[in-house]
């Protein structure tokens, strides 16, 4: 295993020059104020776990224990020599698997060219490169002008950002269940679990949240029409314009068109075409937010592509450099030309590496027909996962299984769920904590997969490109750790 750098002070008294040397010996002296110092590198896997264990922040969790050393594919190798199929994909970043070998070889390649032009000093070859290969796959023609961050919670604190100084306004709408980061402006409008938010308020002021077309939102049974829980959540949406936000001081609304960390739910089109509606009547602008959802991940470059809605500022990241860090923001030029420059900017944002590994991806989705595969594995895991919820042993447990493409969701029962005196699917007779015991269960079988949301719900975000037989192999452990741990009771 490569041995780690010397631990630096992030504070010293003086000012310092440190001088590292590694030897053969796996030693490194250490000069400070000229002062010789030796420490000895060849520490072992289980000493540094215990080191992270000590001293990287306890605001991190972590769902697995060790060190993970390789990713490959759809696999991932811990130290030690245990190997995982990999049904995370870093959620949702590694989509086209672990070091890809044509999107590796463009960030190696661009390492030895131009690691970081500034964005305030100089365009850069891939930054333009990742425009081109963009503008004809976003999903409306009127989206026009870029700007690429780091993470999706800088795009998010960006859109809006750029919402409130195109429109001159100030408030937020925002979903229940929603997940748009941590950072101040996107903490304010993520909904999905208090953990994100406690003990940190006041948070941005000027957000105002409705109920999203999901029926634990509006506390009816799974079977609900979705017709019902549009017309349910449009007119939260209208009251809350009438007696909580006037249209003249609402900027924009937000929304995962498939809620992420709310549960894996789709919008149904009706619901998105209604909220459009909404936008033009009164001049507000519709953020969409594909952080988790675009890039093939759904079967389309985009989920809001099938509902046929046009964004007018349209949030990326995750999926779109197969884990080199980058998001951006896509809107209407007209809408961008109101930012004033310097507006927008930072240190690292669309750095040289990620936007060369972006424009690999963007190429590989075309060249391996990420598409076709997306859809055709889809169906497998959709017929897989129906079913295990036809199994007599198990079908009491499951309420739901949705999503689209290869973003996909199972619900369990819950005891105690929020607010489970009122949720008409609480049992009193499920076993606790499902979900997350079935993903531990998976682990130990071989799995890594995830839990998502305030309910019981697993995730299934395994990589665009994974093979029949790796998917086959996934929902079959699946099933066989969902069955292990009903019966368990």
């Amino acid at each position: 295993m490569t041995s780690p750098i010397p631990m630096i002070p992030l504070s010293l008294s003086r000012p310092t020059i440190w001088t590292v040397r590694r030897s053969m010996s796996q030693t490194a002296s250490v000069t400070t104020n000229g002062t010789a110092k030796s420490r000895d590198l060849s520490t072992s896997a289980d000493d540094l776990y215990q080191l992270g264990q000590r001293h990287v922040t306890n605001g991190l969790g972590r769902l697995t224990e060790g060190i993970m050393v390789k990713g490959q594919g759809s696999y991932v190798e811990y130290e030690g020599g245990r190997k995982l199929l990999d049904f995370t994909s870093g959620i949702g970043v590694t989509s086209l698997g672990h070091c890809h070998p044509k999107v590796s070889q463009a960030a190696a390649e661009q390492c030895l060219t131009l690691v970081h032009a500034q964005c305030s000093i100089a365009f850069h070859k891939p930054y333009l490169q990742l425009v081109e290969r963009l503008l004809p796959v976003v999903p409306h023609p009127s989206l026009d002008s870029f700007f690429f961050w780091n993470s999706g919670s800088e795009a998010v604190e960006a859109a809006i950002k750029l919402a409130r100084v195109a429109t001159g306004r100030q408030h937020i709408i925002c979903m229940q269940g929603g997940y748009h980061g941590r950072t101040y402006g996107a903490m304010a409008v993520t909904k999905s679990k208090t953990i994100y938010s406690e003990g940190v308020f006041p948070i941005m002021p000027g957000v105002f949240s409705i109920p999203y077309p999901y029926w634990h939102q509006h506390g009816l049974p799974p079977a609900t029409p979705t017709s019902t829980l549009v017309s349910q959540s449009l007119y939260q949406l209208e009251l809350l314009l009438t007696q909580q936000t006037a249209p003249r001081d609402t900027a924009a609304i937000i929304i995962e068109p498939l809620l992420g960390e709310g549960g894996y739910v789709p919008a149904p089109p009706e619901f998105l075409k209604g909220l459009r509606d909404v936008c033009d009547k009164h001049g507000i602008l519709l953020i969409i937010d594909e952080v988790q959802s675009g890039f093939a991940r759904t079967g389309k470059y985009f989920m809001i592509e099938y509902s046929g809605v046009r964004p007018d500022i349209l949030v990326i990241a995750k999926g779109l450099a197969n884990g080199f860090p980058l998001s951006g923001v896509v809107s209407r030029k007209e809408l961008t030309d109101k930012l004033k420059p310097g507006t927008m900017g930072g240190t690292y944002a669309g750095n040289a590496v990620s936007c060369a590994a972006a424009v690999a991806v963007a190429d590989v989705f075309q060249e391996e027909n990420i598409l076709g595969n997306v859809q055709a594995r889809s169906v497998e895991l959709f017929d897989a996962l129906n079913a295990l919820r036809k199994d007599s042993a198990v079908s009491p447990y499951i309420l739901d299984v949705r999503g689209t493409g290869l973003m996909v969701a199972v619900e369990f029962t819950s005891p105690n769920g929020p607010g489970a005196q009122f949720d008409p699917v609480s049992d009193s007779n499920s076993p606790k904590s499902l979900a997350s015991r079935i993903v531990k269960k998976c682990i130990e079988n071989g799995l890594l997969i995830l839990t998502t949301s305030a309910y019981e719900v697993i995730r299934f975000i395994p990589a665009l490109n994974i093979t029949q037989e790796d998917l086959k192999k996934g929902a079959d452990i699946f099933a066989e750790s969902v069955r292990s741990v009903v019966k368990e009771g």
